[in-house]
């Protein structure tokens, strides 16, 4: 059978520094290094968004040195305690993230599952995922099922159609969720046979990932329009990231652009304690100046969560001040449970 446009785009992804040096100039010895722990891939349609070295495309995408240090956690938000079988995490009590796929059409050099995207150890066989099925069928109190991975879009229709039709047909399964990248770096793959099949297991609720407003793409808003078209509903979850988007006019600009586009600013997540991402993590007080220079010049629409999601699995907490207090050189942030979490924060 023919292969998709999309499944041709991802064949001829970059995968190596060295392919990625015949299009720029950096020092490839050095990030050689990197790709060999973490692995890189670049989708054509991404590496053309890249105008020079080091701009915030780039950032996202290409290995950095920086990435080697060891400091901060493989696993910050402990998700393998609490994954009763290898494709489920069960931190909140009515929802689970389902893993059902291990790669992702680029690999973002901040993902929080840096540690195992893209690895072989992230590989699901059929049966780990029937497993995974099998437990949610078995815990009546799990109401919402996020679909995630690495990309669950990179599945084939018939595989992802058969894995969402297994869960719809659950009887107390009320929502599903699907968290992609894709629109934002493969939006070749938002398929009108894509969006006709997704179509079929309503209410669905699709989380993208827009970080710049340079990925405001009319492909990137073609794609989008698809699947709103087919009734999906779609939210943007951004990452805050040094160097990349953390300044109040790109973050308004991106959120502005979003709702333009017919996808709703989710949250603002404040970087995870992820190894290998610390020239990414910004301050608190950066994040939350960000915030509050959309109050007001920016529709409520396009303001997002400020959020952190705890270490240890503590789940995800609104940065407002009265969860938050500072001690020196760390911050005290009371989580859902009520405990109090000691979150290190940079100075500045």
């Amino acid at each position: 059978m023919a292969q998709d446009v999309w499944q041709k785009s991802l064949k001829e992804s970059m995968t190596s520094v060295e392919q990625l040096a015949e299009h720029f100039e950096f020092d490839q010895r050095q990030l050689a290094v990197v790709e060999a722990r973490y692995p890189m891939r670049i989708t054509p349609y991404y590496l053309s968004l890249i105008e020079h070295v080091d701009d915030p495309i780039w950032k996202q995408c290409v290995p950095d040195l920086r990435e080697l240090d060891d400091s901060g956690l493989s696993d910050p938000l402990a998700e393998e305690d609490f994954s009763p079988t290898p494709a489920v995490i069960h931190r909140y009590p009515d929802r689970v993230i389902f893993l059902v796929s291990g790669s992702c059409a680029s690999y973002c050099r901040f993902c929080t599952r840096k540690r195992k995207v893209g690895c072989s150890n992230m590989s699901l066989s059929f049966r780990e995922l029937r497993e995974g099925i099998d437990y949610i069928a078995e815990n009546p109190q799990i109401r919402d099922v996020i679909f995630s991975g690495g990309d669950p879009l990179l599945l084939p229709d018939s595989v992802l159609q058969d894995l969402l039709a297994r869960v719809y047909a659950i009887p107390h399964v009320e929502i599903i969720r699907i968290g992609t990248r894709v629109p934002v770096t493969l939006p070749e793959r938002i398929t009108e046979r894509l969006c006709g099949m997704l179509k079929k297991f309503q209410p669905l609720y699709l989380n993208t990932h827009f970080n710049h407003p340079r990925e405001l793409t009319q492909q990137a808003r073609e794609a989008c329009a698809r699947l709103v078209d087919a009734g999906i509903v779609l939210g943007n979850q951004t990452v805050l990231l040094r160097g990349v988007n953390d300044h109040p006019d790109i973050i308004s600009e991106l959120f502005r652009g979003l709702l333009k586009m017919r996808v709703r600013p989710y949250y603002l997540h404040h970087m995870d304690l992820t190894r290998g991402t610390g020239h990414f993590r910004t301050s608190v007080k950066s994040g939350l100046k960000i915030m509050h220079s959309l109050r007001g010049p920016v529709s409520g629409l396009a303001s997002p969560h400020y959020v952190i999601d705890l270490p240890e699995g503590k789940g995800k907490v609104p940065l407002v001040p009265q969860y938050v207090k500072k001690k020196g050189d760390v911050l005290l942030i009371q989580a859902a449970d009520g405990s109090v979490v000691e979150y290190p924060d940079l100075s500045s």
